[in-house]
C-alpha cells in the first residue's frame, strides 16, 4: 500500500516494504537462467554492428520497480481490470483530468524516484562508447536520461514534464507537485497498488475535493507530455525515427513485446530494408518471425554481459 497525507503542514509519503525493496520480482515476470551460447550468439550480434539502433519498452523498466501493462501474469492487464486512460477522455472532462491528477500526485514521489538499473547503464557505456548509434524508447520514466543517455528519442514523451493544452507552455514536474501541495494543504490519500506511469488506485470519494491548477500563462488545463493512449505520436518524430532507422546496420528490440504499432512500425521498416533484427524480451513479442535472434533473459542480467567495442564487417552474414 501507499498513502500520502499532510501532517502539521508537512507532506510525508508511506511506503509498504513491498514498494521499498524496489519491486523488481514483482513486476518481472518468471525467465529461464542465462544460456552462455545465447551470450555468445548475442555478442557476436552485437560485435558485427558498427551503428546499431535499440529500441526499448517497458520489459527494461520492470528492474527498476516500475510495473508494465502487458508481463504475462504481472503486468497490470493480468493483475487488475483497470486500463489506462484515453487521451479522448483526459482532454473532454475536468473530472477526469481531477482524478488523474490525484492519483498522479500520489504517486509521483514513488515513481520519480525510481533509479536506471543495468541495462539502461549498460545502453549509456554503449553509447560513450561509440557502438550506439541511435536509442528509441517507448517508456516515459526518463531513466535513459538519469543514466547519462543522450542519443536518445522518447517516443511517447515524459513524465517529467508537462505541457498546457491551450497554449504549449511546458513546465517540469517536479514544480507542478509543488502547487499540488500548496493548493491541497489538507487533502490526504491513501492507494493500493501501483500502476505504470507514475499511477496509483484511488477511489472516487477521495479525489473529489483535490484541487488541479491550471496552466500559469493561460489558465489551460495541465496534461503530461506524453502520448496517452488513443492520442498519436507526432509526425516529425515519426519522420525523424525512421530515418535513423534507416542509417543503422543492425536493430535491438529490449524489453518490449511490439504490440503498440508506434513501436511496431520501425521493426517493418528494418525488416523492408533488410536490416538484422534482435529482439530481448521475456515473452513472445509481435515481431519473433522478423527477428534473427530471440532472447528470453532478464534485461540487466544480459545486456551487461555483452562487450561492446567490438567491431566487426558484416552483420548480413549473421543472420
Amino acid at each position: 500500500g501507499l498513502s500520502f497525507r499532510s501532517t502539521k503542514g508537512c507532506w510525508a509519503t508511506n511506503l509498504s516494504q513491498q514498494c521499498l525493496r524496489g519491486s523488481s520480482r514483482l513486476f518481472v515476470p518468471p525467465s529461464p537462467p542465462v544460456n552462455p551460447e545465447e551470450v555468445k550468439e548475442f555478442q557476436h550480434f552485437i560485435s558485427l554492428s558498427k551503428k546499431l539502433l535499440v529500441m526499448t519498452g517497458a520489459g527494461i523498466s520492470t528492474e527498476s520497480g516500475i510495473p508494465d501493462y502487458r508481463s504475462e501474469k504481472v503486468g497490470l492487464y493480468a493483475r487488475t481490470a483497470r486500463r489506462p486512460i484515453q487521451h479522448s477522455d483526459f482532454v473532454r472532462s475536468a473530472p477526469i483530468r481531477q482524478r488523474y491528477w490525484a492519483r498522479n500526485f500520489v504517486g509521483w514521489p514513488q515513481f520519480s524516484s525510481h533509479r536506471p538499473n543495468p541495462a539502461h547503464w549498460a545502453l549509456s557505456t554503449w553509447e560513450s562508447l561509440g557502438k550506439l548509434h541511435w536509442l528509441v524508447t517507448q517508456n516515459v520514466d526518463a531513466l535513459h536520461t538519469k543514466a547519462g543517455s543522450q542519443r536518445l528519442t522518447e517516443l511517447h514523451g515524459c513524465m517529467h514534464r508537462v505541457l498546457c493544452l491551450d497554449c504549449g507552455a511546458q513546465t517540469p514536474r517536479e514544480a507542478l507537485q509543488e502547487r499540488f501541495r500548496v493548493l491541497n494543504p489538507k487533502w490526504g490519500a491513501e492507494a493500493q497498488g501501483l500502476a505504470p506511469d507514475g499511477d496509483v488506485f484511488l477511489s472516487d470519494e477521495q479525489v473529489q475535493s483535490f484541487q488541479v491548477p491550471p496552466c500559469l500563462r493561460c489558465g489551460g488545463p495541465l496534461k503530461p507530455d506524453v502520448v496517452f493512449f488513443g492520442d498519436t505520436v507526432d509526425a516529425a518524430k515519426v519522420d525523424f525515427v525512421h530515418k535513423r532507422v534507416k542509417e543503422a546496420d543492425a536493430v535491438l528490440v529490449v524489453g518490449s513485446s511490439l504490440q503498440v504499432y508506434s513501436g511496431y512500425r520501425f521493426i517493418l521498416t528494418a525488416w523492408d530494408k533488410k536490416i538484422p533484427i534482435a529482439i530481448l524480451n521475456i515473452g513472445p513479442t509481435r515481431s519473433d518471425h522478423l527477428a534473427c535472434l530471440k532472447l528470453n533473459s532478464r534485461c540487466g542480467e544480459l545486456l551487461p554481459l555483452i562487450d561492446p567495442p567490438e567491431q566487426g564487417s558484416s552483420l548480413q552474414s549473421c543472420c
